[in-house]
């Protein structure tokens, strides 16, 4: 992400639509045309020092403790499933060109809450998932007053990381019932499908 922002802060810079476009950003058209690989490219790019700083520190926060839970694999599934996912219902419900790994970060969150659902007796989950409850509703209520923020992006992202955790399982695999984890995988799969109809027929 470091090396993306760089390479686009020398060569035509972060502020310019043109240049975010030719760098991968989400942007509907090109999508529709076949450039599928736009909704993964957006969660490399950045569009300012502080956009790129706060997604930083957060992914690091959030990613050491999710890594350490469900495996280095296991967490890089989570991460480009969820980005995925949320850059579907981005494309699916907003016309804006849109950048970040927010969609993803979002999935990290949605990631913790399957953590809260699964452990919900033990006292020290219960309390971490409250906190990140309270955060992820005070992030989407900025979210409602911001207009250049992508509220679709980001709830589709929470959604995708708490169904696609379920998905990838826990090293230990007695902690999630196959009942559940089929579930979760069949609903992802469907919203995912839905999103991208959606997004291809609202367009025509």
């Amino acid at each position: 992400m470091v090396a993306v922002f760089l390479i686009m802060t020398v060569d035509g810079g972060t502020s310019s639509v043109a240049n975010l476009v030719r760098f991968g950003a989400k942007y509907n058209p090109l999508i529709i045309e076949g450039q599928l690989w736009r909704l993964v490219t957006p969660l490399f790019i950045h569009l300012s020092v502080t956009h790129i700083l706060f997604n930083g520190i957060t992914l690091y926060y959030m990613g050491t403790q999710l890594e350490a839970l469900f495996g280095h694999g296991r967490f890089v599934l989570i991460f480009f499933i969820s980005g995925i996912v949320g850059n579907l219902a981005s494309f699916a419900f907003s016309d804006d060109i849109s950048a970040g790994a927010s969609t993803a970060i979002f999935g990290l969150f949605g990631a913790f809450m399957m953590i809260g659902e699964t452990f919900w007796e033990n006292p020290v989950v219960k309390q971490m998932t409250k906190t990140f409850v309270f955060f992820i509703i005070l992030n989407l209520g900025f979210d409602l007053f911001a207009s250049s923020i992508d509220i679709a992006g980001h709830i589709g992202g929470l959604v995708g990381g708490f169904l696609s955790a379920y998905f990838v399982g826990l090293p230990r695999k007695r902690f999630i019932s196959l009942p559940k984890q089929i579930l979760a995988t069949i609903t992802l799969v469907i919203i995912a499908l839905a999103l991208f109809y959606i997004g291809f027929v609202g367009k025509y």
